[in-house]
């Protein structure tokens, strides 16, 4: 399936009733802003009847009586939303790689290639090498690549989920390349929090990230709102609510294994920081 563009349109125009219409016919599309216009895409497959919607309802207020389902395409597979959202499905299977490399924690010779130290496993020790040596050897990939190591499938498939409902809300919103910069943003940034207060420790996942990318969405949201960054508030309350949580040491305290939780809200503060600033840019843009 590939993406194309649909049609232009000043950005004096108010496409938000629209994308929520096709939001509710869950066809896959994006709204980009190229200058003074915004762009809609669409799948190549789906572009006739996108256009058709737009002449029939501009402002996405369809008629209770209208026969919308006979004009709703066909729900897209798992696989159609992996092309549509290509680098959320490339985090993910990166992931899913990395988890079985490293046999999801177990492997210690393999973790040791990811983490954001590299270490050296004497006894029933780790010795970790120096950040500042780490670089000076070239082993830049470390200050992102711990968002790739989960312990456990249940760290895992959390991580898993979320990552895929936010990021393709980002990447059909904002664009793959946008996505991608803001997922190694997060993931420097939680990564940089948790060793400036942990120190030298083994710990990895995508939770930085993801608390990133809340931060992101919410406001951004709350700036320049758009059906595609509407999340429930249950989301959002549920997600800080265990931050707090965690950061009370209850969830270690009951065995669940210790929570980087300086990842978590470096990811979010970096992440309130963007959507404050793309949020602003956005609501200009439509203002002006």
């Amino acid at each position: 399936m590939k993406i194309i563009e649909v049609m232009r349109l000043p950005l004096s125009v108010d496409l938000s009733g629209f994308v929520h219409l096709l939001q509710r016919l869950q066809v896959p599309h994006r709204v980009s802003e190229e200058g003074e216009e915004q762009v809609l895409w669409a799948p190549d497959t789906l572009v006739a009847d996108v256009r058709e919607l737009y002449q029939r309802f501009p402002d996405g207020n369809a008629d209770v009586g209208a026969d919308l389902s006979a004009m709703a395409p066909t729900q897209p597979s798992l696989a159609d939303q992996a092309k549509a959202c290509k680098v959320t499905a490339s985090v993910l299977v990166l992931c899913l790689i990395v988890a079985g490399l490293t046999s999801l924690g177990d492997n210690l010779n393999v973790i040791s290639w990811f983490t954001f130290l590299d270490f050296r496993v004497q006894g029933d020790y780790l010795h970790f090498t120096p950040l500042a040596q780490g670089l000076a050897e070239g082993q830049w990939w470390r200050l992102v690549s711990p968002m790739l190591l989960h312990f456990g499938v249940l760290h895992l498939a959390m991580n898993g989920l979320w990552y895929w409902e936010l990021g393709k809300r980002i990447e059909l919103r904002q664009g793959p390349w946008l996505l991608l910069g803001l997922t190694l943003l997060f993931s420097l940034v939680s990564n940089l929090a948790q060793h400036s207060t942990s120190g030298p420790s083994l710990f990895g996942g995508l939770s930085g990230v993801l608390y990133g990318l809340l931060g992101h969405v919410w406001l951004y949201q709350w700036l320049a709102p758009n059906p595609y960054f509407n999340l429930p508030k249950g989301v959002l309350v549920m997600m800080l609510i265990w931050l707090v949580i965690c950061l009370t040491g209850v969830v270690g305290q009951l065995g669940f294994g210790q929570i980087a939780n300086a990842a978590h809200v470096g990811g979010l503060l970096i992440g309130c920081l963007t959507g404050l600033l793309g949020g602003a840019l956005a609501r200009r843009k439509l203002s002006a």
